[in-house]
């Protein structure tokens, strides 16, 4: 007999603000106790020297976290000028130093190559898999490794602000798999001068914005007040946000039962809607399942049971 999940089955999206020093597996178990969450996990690493937002997905939410890893994010961070750190940010040893400081007509001019798809090579202190092992745990052991460049996309990168000489603030949009520390490092290699990012906070996550990041310390006090858990439940976004990007189908009471045991539901006649590719489908209001529809058959591949 399988194991019963402890916990509430509570499903929705928290978007986290998470503070600076906290690792985004802690984070996830501080909300998920805080819930008392039968089930929770991430949509993307944030270092620890980084704040922002961190998508944590409740429940039956967590079907859709690889909508949320493959969509679009946004960083604002800081890149000191004249040294690159074995890490790309201010946690490392520094390896390289230079005098030299950019000005900003400098830093404009080298921009471009770094927007559109391009080639980046991982931070050494990553979670990319070498042969099996991380690359930080073997980054940490002293281990010799190389990283192949990847295939990533910037879809804007621009100043933001230059506090002074030393430092310049910068707003980028970029794609899956696109590591701010990297640009911060490949940036100060082509302006001669080194550099390493000395503040980072993603300002977005696909659908979820700024406006509606809660704090752990509000959450706390949600959880201490009159309102306890119902307080808490009240601040989720709803599970199907994740999938912003996707049509909506509704389909009806049997449509629905036939969706929950796996089955293919028809979609014909004078009526059906005229659709084809990714969806995913309701009933009465409630999420049943993610699917495609192809020549008139919607196929189930994931079912909610909210």
């Amino acid at each position: 007999m399988a194991r019963r999940r402890k916990g509430r089955a509570i499903h929705g999206w928290l978007v986290l603000d998470k503070p600076v020093g906290l690792t985004s597996s802690d984070a996830v178990a501080k909300v998920k106790r805080l819930y008392r969450a039968a089930k929770a996990g991430h949509a993307g690493t944030l270092d620890p020297l980084a704040s922002g937002i961190l998508p944590i997905a409740l429940g039956e939410a967590t079907k859709t976290v690889p909508f949320i890893v493959d969509g679009l994010k946004s960083y604002r961070f800081t890149v000191r000028w004249g040294a690159e750190t074995e890490t790309d940010d201010a946690e490392g040893a520094v390896l390289e130093e230079s005098s030299a400081r950019p000005a900003r007509a400098d830093i404009e001019r080298q921009l471009p190559q770094f927007i559109g798809d391009i080639e980046q090579i991982p931070p050494r202190y990553s979670a990319i898999k070498v042969a099996g092992a991380r690359a930080y745990d073997l980054a940490r052991k002293g281990d010799a490794f190389e990283l192949a460049a990847r295939a990533v996309r910037v879809e804007s990168l621009t100043i933001a602000d230059i506090p002074g000489a030393d430092h310049c603030t910068l707003e980028a949009t970029c794609g899956k798999g696109t590591y701010v520390r990297s640009l911060a490092r490949d940036l100060g290699r082509a302006l001669g001068c080194f550099g390493h990012v000395s503040a980072l906070r993603r300002t977005r996550v696909g659908p979820f914005g700024e406006a509606a990041t809660i704090s752990l310390a509000k959450l706390g006090e949600l959880s201490h007040s009159a309102a306890g858990l119902e307080g808490l439940d009240a601040v989720l976004e709803p599970v199907e946000t994740a999938l912003d990007d996707i049509p909506a189908l509704a389909v009806s009471g049997d449509d629905a039962a036939k969706l929950a045991r796996g089955q293919v539901v028809l979609l014909r006649g004078r009526d059906a809607p005229v659709i084809n590719g990714p969806v995913y489908a309701t009933s009465r209001g409630l999420l049943v399942a993610l699917g495609e529809v192809k020549r008139g058959e919607l196929r189930p591949k994931r079912v909610f049971n909210l």
